[in-house]
């Protein structure tokens, strides 16, 4: 978990929150350090996004915003080609927004309490565990 300021752009974190990532294999080798896939909102479909994660070998699941659709069709022929998107892998993404909901039933994490970053990090990373736990 990434914890950044309620005015901050959810974009500008997406590198720091992947080069955290860091699963251990289940026997010898390598940790994963990098997903298969990204699957993301509207709020990612910003070329620099999709550019970040081309050059990671990152299959990126986002739908484009209505606006650059548009764009590209005014543009005709010279709008280019629109970017790949799986609708079946897409519809996975409700495991996210479920996980988000899970952790927004914690008074403390919904309405923002805490004052500062780590306790605020600490009860979103408490929260988790308590919910995997019953899982």
């Amino acid at each position: 978990m990434v914890i950044t300021g309620g005015q901050r752009n959810d974009g500008v974190m997406l590198p720091a929150v992947l080069e955290d990532i860091y699963v251990p294999r289940h026997g010898p080798g390598r940790p994963r350090t990098r997903p298969d896939t990204v699957i993301a909102d509207r709020a990612y479909a910003s070329g620099v996004t999709r550019g970040y994660l081309r050059r990671r070998g990152i299959c990126a699941v986002i739908p484009e915003k209505q606006d650059t659709i548009a764009a590209r069709g005014r543009r005709g022929s010279k709008g280019g080609r629109p970017p790949a998107f799986n609708a079946t892998a897409y519809k996975n993404r409700n495991v996210v927004e479920r996980s988000f909901a899970y952790i927004k039933q914690w008074r403390g994490l919904a309405t923002r309490y805490d004052k500062l970053a780590i306790t605020y990090r600490a009860g979103a990373v408490l929260s988790a565990i308590l919910t995997w736990l019953r899982r």
